[in-house]
């Protein structure tokens, strides 16, 4: 299976800039391949799969700005959005009801806000002694490193993720699940809530039944969307600021870890 360690990258780190820029690269090229393809498919009824758009992009600065195996990974994210979006045109053909309109082509992202996803296999990342040998990783054409907890050779992409305000850098790696004895007479049953946000029991003899108190989680995203309300209604337009997206940060990430940590009690 494959299992994902995320560095978060803030404005402050002084790798955020390079991260920055290259996200910024991968929309350049990600637009230019997209208009395109957009518009041979209009005006001819065309479409342009992967191997054509790698083909004609490989001349067009966009594509030379970054390292070869990442532009091509980036025309497999568009190729992959188009295949999405025939498939929902197919439906939606069949059988409209689900639908609120005709599914769209993919859109353009923002010119000068806008950020796409960056995806670095292994044969973009240095794989040097002086680096992933040192649990170093180094994506090919950034100059810069992060440490990593995983073994090497488990290490199967690097992926930087864009967000508001900073940056995930996603190392996947592959991980073989651990199999167990599985008695088909023992059952588990598990009751989702908020308050309680887990109670689990089991037929298992000696089994003591568990309850994860769910209410610190509960709290925390009563707060956000409480200062988040006020923060949006302060800047008397939709859009984000710095401490909205701090916020969000600062939400998310303490949603994660409580997911992980949450004490539990015993009933």
């Amino acid at each position: 299976m494959h299992l994902v360690e995320k560095h978060i990258i803030l404005r402050s780190d002084p790798r955020y800039a390079t991260l920055d820029a290259a996200c910024f690269a991968s929309k350049n090229l990600y637009n230019t391949a997209l208009y395109e393809i957009r518009q041979t498919f209009i005006f001819e009824g065309k479409y342009l799969n992967y191997h054509e758009m790698d083909r004609r992009m490989q001349s067009q600065e966009a594509y030379k700005a970054l390292p070869a195996k990442v532009a091509q990974q980036v025309l497999l994210l568009l190729e992959r959005n188009w295949k999405s979006f025939f498939e929902a045109l197919d439906a939606y053909k069949r059988d409209p009801s689900p639908f609120r309109r005709r599914p769209q082509f993919p859109t353009y992202k923002h010119k000068t806000t806008g950020r796409n996803v960056l995806i670095y296999t292994m044969q973009a990342v240095s794989r040097s002694k002086r680096t992933l040998a040192r649990h170093l990783i180094q994506p090919s054409g950034l100059g810069i490193q992060m440490k990593t907890q995983q073994d090497p050779k488990a290490i199967t992409q690097v992926r930087v993720v864009p967000k508001h305000g900073f940056v995930v850098v996603e190392i996947v790696y592959e991980q073989e699940p651990s199999s167990s004895a599985v008695d088909p007479a023992l059952i588990a049953g598990i009751d989702p809530g908020l308050d309680n946000l887990i109670a689990l029991t089991s037929n298992k003899p000696g089994f003591v039944p568990v309850v994860v108190n769910g209410r610190g989680l509960k709290s925390t995203n009563q707060f956000y969307n409480k200062r988040r309300a006020e923060l949006q209604h302060a800047l008397g337009r939709p859009g984000n600021t710095r401490r909205m997206e701090r916020l969000t940060l600062w939400r998310n990430r303490r949603m994660e870890r409580s997911m992980i940590c949450t004490p539990s009690r015993v009933v």
